[in-house]
This record gives C-alpha cells, structure tokens and sequence, in this order.
C-alpha cells in the first residue's frame, strides 16, 4: 500500500498526516430496476436488502425509491471498496448507509464487513469510510473511499 499525504483542518488550524487508501468503490444503478423489484418482491427485498436505519430514513423520503436505490448502489460500492464483494462471510444488511450529525453519509459496518474492515486495516491505524450518494434519475449513483489514518 502506498502511503500518500493530506491536510487534515483542526480548528482552523492545517496540518500534514499520512493516511492509506484501503479500497475504492463504485456503483452505479438504473433506479427502475430497484423500483421493479421493490413492485415485485415488497418487503421481502427490503427485509433481505436493508438496515432499520435505511428503510426508516428512505419511507420518509417523498422519492422512496431514489432513496432505496442510493442505498443499494452505497452496499455495492462499498463490498468493492473492501475488496469482497458479497461474499467471504460479507452481506448486504452488513452494510448500511446512516448519517454524521453534520448530515454527511457514511457507512455502518457490522458482522463480516466489519471483520473484512479489521483485516484490512494496518495495526495502529483505524479505518474511515467516505461516502458520497447522488441519483439523477433513471441512474442512482454511489462512490466509497476507505481509508486508514494513525490512531490518536
């Protein structure tokens, strides 16, 4: 792994620290391909699919399926980021966008894509997830960057 340097801003003030790129990931999705499944397969595909925090965030949205959609292209991007995909004990409700209290999305890892993020992640250093989510219909667009920086 290369290690590559960034600013860091703390309070106004800029500093240098060294962090690595652990994975990259990215998904793109036709949104009426989610709404297709969501028409055919309901709650089933959303039990199978989704996180509580994801399924309560997106039936509040007036475009629930562009929400839902976001979300699956989020879970994509990010099995690629760790390098597994859905597999090696890595599945979809292991992954779940929230949201920082600044409203910025992230991912939520737990059970295999949490220990996939462990195995990745350099003693000393701890992970950070980059999220980003955009949807210009029909398309639904997610890009992750997985991080390690030194542990404080």
């Amino acid at each position: 792994m290369k290690r590559a340097v960034r600013l860091l801003h703390s309070h106004g003030i800029w500093k240098k620290d060294s962090f690595l790129i652990l994975g990259i990931g990215n998904d793109i999705i036709d949104i009426r391909r989610i709404e297709k499944t969501l028409d055919r397969f309901g709650q089933r595909f959303i039990d199978r699919i989704y996180t509580d925090i994801e399924v309560t965030k997106s039936e509040k949205r007036l475009n629930r399926v562009e929400s839902y959609a976001k979300r699956y292209a989020a879970k994509e991007a990010c099995s690629k980021a760790l390098g597994t995909g859905f597999r090696k004990g890595v599945f979809w409700r292991d992954m779940g966008v929230i949201n920082l209290p600044t409203g910025k999305p992230t991912m939520l890892l737990t059970g295999g894509a949490l220990e996939q993020l462990n195995r990745i992640t350099p003693a000393g250093m701890k992970a950070e997830i980059h999220l980003t989510l955009t949807d210009e219909p029909p398309q639904a667009q997610a890009f992750v960057l997985i991080f390690a920086i030194p542990e404080k």
